[in-house]
C-alpha cells in the first residue's frame, strides 16, 4: 500500500489531508465533473477515491455520490469493530471458567512478590501511593539524583502529603551540594515531610503505613521485591529509626565535628570502609559520591598518614587510631 492510499484511509475527512479538497469535490458536485487540471491541485480526492474519470472526456472527471464515498470508508470500519467484539466475547468466555473458581476463595496477599520491569515496580509504587493513608518512610541512597527522578519524586510525594499523609526520608550527605535536592526539600517543607541526611546509607527502602514496604532486588533497579509479611515490614521500619535517630535534618548545618589530623568525617568514613576491604567502587557507590571524589579523598588520607600504597594505608589507619576517634 502506498503513502497516497494510505492517508485516503484516514477516517477524519479530506479537509485535514489537503486544504482544497473538499471545496473542490464541493464543486464537483455541485457541477457534475470537474476538470482534471484543478483536481491536480488536491490529489486527495483521488487518494479517496472520490473522482472517477468522465467516461465521455477524458479531460474531466465526475464525483463519486457521497453516500457511496461514506459506505466505502465505513465498512471496513466496521467490519473491524465486529470483529474486535467478535474476539473481546471470545477472551471474556476463555477466562470465565478462572473467574468462577477465583470468586470462590478470597484474595491471597503474599507476603512477597517479585516485581520485574521499571513498568511494574512504577505501578506498584502508585498504586501503594494511592491507598497511603497516614505515613511514608523512604531511604534514598547516592548523590545527586538528576532533575527528572526528583520531579517524579516530588509529584508522587505532592500526591500523598496533600491528603496530609507525613513523610520522613534519609538521603546521604552528598545530596547537601545538590540544588535540585535541596529546592525539592524546601518545596516540601511547609507539608508533614521530614528529610535527614547520613554519612552512609542501606539500600533505597520504601514502606507505606507501616505495612507494606519496597526494596531493590537487582544492580541496575529492574527488579524488586513488594514486602507484606508484617515481621519483615517491622524489621525495616526498625533499621530505619536506628539510621533516622543518627541523621541530621538537611536544612540545618551538620554538627561540628573536628576533625583530627585534618582529616574530615568523610575521610574517616572512607578509611574504615578501607580496613574493612572495600574498593573505590564500592566506597564511592555506599557514600553517594563519584570514584573520583573518593579517590581525592583517598589521595588526601594516603598524603596526611605518608602512605606510599595501598597496602601501606591500611596498616597505617590501624596505627593512626582515627577510627577510634570518631567513636570516643
Amino acid at each position: 500500500m502506498t503513502t497516497s492510499n494510505t492517508k485516503g484511509t484516514h477516517p477524519h475527512g479530506i479537509t485535514e489531508l489537503c486544504e482544497d479538497g473538499g471545496r473542490l469535490y464541493a464543486s464537483a458536485l455541485r457541477s457534475g465533473r470537474i476538470s482534471r487540471a484543478e483536481a491536480a491541485t488536491a490529489p486527495c480526492l483521488m487518494d479517496f477515491a472520490l473522482l472517477h474519470p468522465d467516461p465521455d472526456d477524458a479531460e474531466w472527471l465526475r464525483p463519486v455520490p457521497p453516500s457511496a464515498a461514506l459506505a466505502q470508508r465505513l465498512n471496513p470500519i466496521e467490519r473491524e469493530i465486529q470483529e474486535r467484539r467478535r474476539l473481546s466475547l471470545e477472551l471474556a468466555e476463555s477466562f470465565e471458567p478462572f473467574m468462577d473458581i477465583s470468586a470462590q476463595d478470597p484474595p491471597i496477599t503474599h507476603a512477597i512478590t517479585v516485581l520485574e520491569g521499571s513498568n511494574r515496580i512504577n505501578a506498584a509504587l502508585d498504586l501503594a501511593t494511592a491507598e497511603c493513608r497516614t505515613e511514608v518512610l523512604t531511604v534514598q541512597p547516592g548523590g545527586d539524583r538528576g532533575e527528572d527522578r526528583l520531579r517524579e519524586g516530588l509529584e508522587r510525594a505532592l500526591v500523598v502529603v496533600d491528603r496530609g499523609v507525613s513523610m520522613r526520608t534519609l538521603y546521604q550527605h552528598t545530596v547537601r551540594h545538590s540544588q535540585g535536592t535541596r529546592a525539592y526539600a524546601e518545596r516540601l517543607a511547609e507539608g508533614k515531610v521530614e528529610i535527614r541526611t547520613l554519612e552512609e546509607l542501606i539500600s533505597r527502602l520504601i514502606v507505606f503505613d507501616r505495612s507494606v514496604a519496597f526494596i531493590p532486588a537487582s544492580d541496575d533497579d529492574q527488579v524488586a521485591l513488594e514486602l507484606r509479611h508484617p515481621g519483615l515490614v517491622e524489621y525495616l521500619i526498625t533499621v530505619f529509626e536506628q539510621l533516622w535517630n543518627r541523621a541530621s535534618p538537611l536544612l540545618e548545618e551538620l554538627p561540628y565535628d573536628p576533625a583530627p589530623q585534618g582529616i574530615s568525617g568523610v575521610q574517616r568514613s572512607i578509611a574504615q570502609l578501607l580496613v574493612e576491604g572495600h574498593v573505590d567502587d564500592s566506597i564511592a557507590r555506599r557514600l553517594g559520591m563519584n570514584v573520583r571524589t573518593c579517590r581525592a579523598h583517598v589521595a588526601k588520607l594516603s598524603a596526611v598518614l605518608g602512605s606510599t600504597s595501598r597496602a601501606q594505608l591500611g596498616y597505617l589507619i590501624a596505627q593512626s587510631r582515627i577510627l577510634e576517634e570518631e567513636t570516643d
